[in-house]
């Protein structure tokens, strides 16, 4: 079975978000406990697995998700490769539909070959800080939203130098996270630059699912793109996820939905010899 792996919000190799690509020929899903082996044996932030759907369906693939802990909900950066995949090596349409748990989730390829993600927004609400999230980030946001189905919690600093500086402790997050029943934790801050080329920064946590700092989140700015419009009056927006790899993800909002826009390309092409 091929699998390859294929950088994600990234106009270069070895930036962005890699993440692992399977396209199945088959029209149901394999085993999910191989599934989870194979995220598992990656080691990546996640993993994709993909099959056919028939013309009868309202989506033209069924899409899954893992990070080598466990299955989740949605992921940008993966269904970004997915469509990156689907579009260079089986010539599929510009536009691909794709049936997953968070819905149907579209993706437009453009002649310039970025890929634009169409996804649910995840509207923020302001909360209590949670007891530990200063101690387990290492420093104190200025505010904290939840991100509703989401899953994460959205904690907002005053300039870009202190999420650039976060240190968190892993340990502590994963058992606050455990604790408080979310994915992860999303640090941002305005741009301290106005001609950066970025309007705002972000890092994401999520050791509770087997992910320390993920490179570059797509869904994260399902709520990041949102907030950020809602703060900077403005509804197409580009943000910078300060991870040692870092990557552009541009948004757009309209309305309940979230355009994200990026570029992906491949650096492993291989065979997956051990097959459920």
């Amino acid at each position: 079975m091929r699998i390859r792996i294929i950088d994600a919000f990234a106009d270069r190799p070895f930036v962005g978000n890699p993440a692992a690509v399977c396209l199945l020929d088959t029209d149901s899903w394999p085993d999910q406990c191989w599934m989870q082996q194979v995220a598992a044996e990656m080691n990546l932030a996640e993993t994709a697995f993909a099959h056919p759907l028939p013309e009868s369906a309202d989506a033209h693939w069924a899409l899954r998700w893992f990070t080598p802990a466990v299955e989740v909900d949605l992921c940008g950066h993966a269904t970004l490769a997915t469509a990156h995949a689907l579009h260079s090596d089986r010539k599929a349409p510009n536009t691909v539909r794709f049936s997953s748990r968070s819905g149907i989730l579209i993706a437009h390829t453009h002649p310039d070959s970025t890929i634009t993600l169409d996804f649910p927004a995840a509207p923020v609400t302001e909360i209590l800080t949670p007891g530990g999230l200063p101690e387990a980030l290492s420093a104190k946001p200025d505010a904290v939203y939840g991100t509703g189905a989401l899953g994460d919690l959205l904690a907002v600093f005053a300039d870009e130098t202190g999420v650039r500086t976060l240190a968190p402790d892993f340990t502590t997050l994963a058992q606050l996270a455990r604790r408080v029943g979310i994915r992860g934790v999303i640090a941002t801050a305005p741009a301290s630059d106005s001609t950066s080329g970025y309007d705002f920064v972000s890092r994401f946590f999520a050791p509770a699912v087997g992910i320390p700092e993920d490179p570059v989140t797509g869904s994260a700015h399902t709520a990041l793109g949102p907030y950020w419009s809602g703060r900077l009056g403005r509804d197409n927006l580009t943000g910078l996820q300060a991870s040692a790899r870092t990557g552009l993800v541009h948004t757009t909002v309209r309305g309940d939905r979230v355009d994200l826009t990026g570029h992906a390309i491949t650096v492993v092409d291989g065979t997956l010899h051990h097959i459920v």
